[in-house]
Parts: C-alpha cells; structure tokens; sequence
C-alpha cells in the first residue's frame, strides 16, 4: 500500500461506523458481527465493551467535525452512566474509552470525573487492587488483565498510588518471573481469585495462551509508562523493562502479526482485535523516549497495515475471536477491534493523540 494508507482506512472504518449507528438504533450497542452477514449481536447497556462504540462514535465526529455525529456521540457516551456504580473494574473499559475522547463534552467529562472517583473508593486496601467484581455473576476477587486498560489512566486521574498498586498486584500475579526473557501469550496466567485461607489461586478461564491477555497488559504498561505519578510507585525501573519484556514477544523476527486466539491451538482462530490492541500500545510506546521507540512505530505499522490490507471488508475488521473455548463469534467483527484499529490508524494519521487516549 501507498500513500496516505491510513487516512484512507480510517475513513473507511468510520463510513462503516455510520452505517453500524444505523443498523443498532439509538438504544442498543453492538457487541459482535456475523463475518458474512454483517448482523450485529446487540446488547441493552453494552456489557463490558459499551466504551469502545461510544469511542468509534467520538472518532467519527472528529473525523466528520458534524454536529449530528457530536450529538450522536454525546448520547451514547451519557448512556454508560449506569455502570459507574457498578461492582466491576472493566470500568476501566467501559468508562473510561468512552469518555477519554471526548475532550470538550462536558457531560462526558463530568461522568468520567464520577467514575474515577467510584474507582478509587472500590479499591480494596487490603488486597491491593480493584476487584473484578460480581456485576457479570461469579466470584467478585478477582485479579483478571482486561480490568486492567482503562482502569489505569481512570485510577491515575484521583490516585495515581491507587492505580499503580492496581497495576503491580496484577503484574505480580500475571507474569512469570522477574527476568528479561520474552513473554508470550502462553507465559501470562490471565486470571486469579483470592481466597481467604488460600491466598491468590490461578484461575482456569481465560486459561495461558489467551490471546488479549499479553495485549491488555502491555497496553495498561505503556498507559502507566505516561503517567510519570504512577510509574513512580512502582518498583525502579519495572515498567519499562516489563513492557520491553511482553512488546518483545510482538517484535522479533518471524512473529505473526494476528495472534492465535489461543496459544495452545495455533490451527485454531486467529484474533485480529488482539492485534489491533497490541498496535495501540506499540504506536504508545514509541512515544516515549528510547532506544526501541522506532522499532516500536514500524512494528505497529506492520500490524495495523496488515490488518487494513488482508482483514478489513468494507470498513469492518473480520476474523477477531471472541471467545475460542466456547466457540463464541471465532471469526466475528467485534466492536472493540473496530475501535483500536481506527484508533490506531488514527494515531498514524496524526487525528488523535495516542498519550491521551
């Protein structure tokens, strides 16, 4: 591909946005898409992922400067206040990427203002972090990654301590070993529940080898990374030598630029949305000074041009997998890839400032 690839994808994306905003109505979010049909599997209050199409909607009214879009996005975004009471800390997801694009929505400040600070008094002392919580049923103490993006930079904004005792906990816990050997998907242990008399247990759902485990960690440590308060509760140098670890994993030569969607079947699905997450934090972590900063940037590139020129029908971001194990949407659109491809496509572009979102 040749010149400006990535405006022209980005438009792309967004024009399909449109059309996506139509389809769903102004009371419903769209959650996953047929890959031939196109249908979207909806939902009332966008369940954890409610964030990112609030945040699609919030780059097409950059991109169109329309007030009907402005409008549109101001909507949906006031339609997530119900979650910022809610016992979860996809919070994070739902608040906080809804809400991060929205620089001059006042209500989308006020609630994002609202939610960092139920945030921070939901954190549990005790155990360090914000639970996973018991809003979508199970036991609430847990330590999962994906309660981790968003959470971060939400957490940073009231307690900067806060949000890195989140992080460290879930570092802790998550990645083996302290050393600089690089981190694969299947190193990661995703998730832990805590028991009083047992202490933190590894979970077997989503097992090692989850394809967005890696993904969201290394986006919450390129978060953390630009928010000098939080990186300075934690441990010397760890952030950015652990970041350095997982971005290895997606950098050396020979690496894949769609992951498996489980490590353990690489025949299985792919998960494009994965890869559109780790291009993110990538395009975040060549904004910081440092030697790997220009791998960083071309690595990212790489990801997001490949994702445009072999995965994108017409605006839509195929083949992201929702859930292998349970053979949920394994080939699906799904909203939040659509969202951190044309947010990274956007930051290539030069329409959005990737240290801020």
């Amino acid at each position: 591909m040749t010149g400006d690839w990535a405006g022209r994808a980005l438009a792309e994306v967004l024009d399909q946005v449109a059309a996506t905003a139509a389809e769903v109505g102004e009371g419903r979010f769209p959650l996953y898409a047929d890959p031939d049909s196109g249908q979207w599997t909806t939902t009332g209050r966008g369940s954890w992922a409610g964030g990112f199409w609030a945040g699609l909607l919030w780059l097409r009214a950059r991109h169109t400067g329309a007030a009907g879009d402005r409008a549109a996005a101001s909507a949906c975004t006031a339609r997530l206040a119900g979650w910022v009471d809610a016992d979860t800390s996809t919070r994070g997801l739902i608040l906080w990427y809804g809400t991060a694009l929205a620089v001059e929505d006042a209500g989308a400040q006020a609630l994002r203002a609202r939610a960092a600070g139920a945030c921070l008094a939901a954190v549990d002392g005790e155990l360090g972090l914000l639970p996973w919580g018991s809003a979508f049923g199970g036991p609430r103490l847990l330590a999962r990654v994906d309660g981790l993006p968003g959470t971060i930079p939400l957490l940073a904004s009231v307690g900067p301590a806060a949000a890195a005792s989140h992080l460290q906990r879930h570092l802790t816990l998550c990645l083996p070993g302290s050393g600089t050997q690089v981190c694969r998907a299947r190193d990661l242990v995703p998730a832990w529940s805590y028991e009083a008399e047992k202490g933190w247990l590894a979970c077997a759902d989503p097992a090692p080898g989850w394809s967005r485990g890696p993904a969201w960690l290394l986006l919450a440590l390129a978060d953390a990374l630009h928010r000098p308060a939080v990186a300075a509760c934690l441990p010397g140098q760890q952030p950015q030598a652990l970041a350095e670890r997982l971005a290895a994993a997606w950098t050396g030569p020979g690496t894949p630029l769609v992951p498996s969607a489980d490590a353990a079947r690489p025949d299985g699905p792919a998960d494009t949305s994965a890869a559109a997450v780790t291009a993110v934090a990538l395009l975040k972590l060549s904004l910081l000074p440092g030697p790997r900063a220009a791998a960083y940037a071309r690595r990212a590139a790489e990801i997001l041009e490949h994702l445009v020129e072999h995965h994108l029908s017409r605006g839509r971001l195929l083949n992201g997998c929702y859930d292998a194990d349970k053979g949920l949407a394994v080939r699906h659109e799904l909203v939040w890839g659509d969202f951190f491809l044309a947010l990274g496509l956007a930051g290539l572009a030069g329409s959005a400032d990737l240290r801020t979102v």
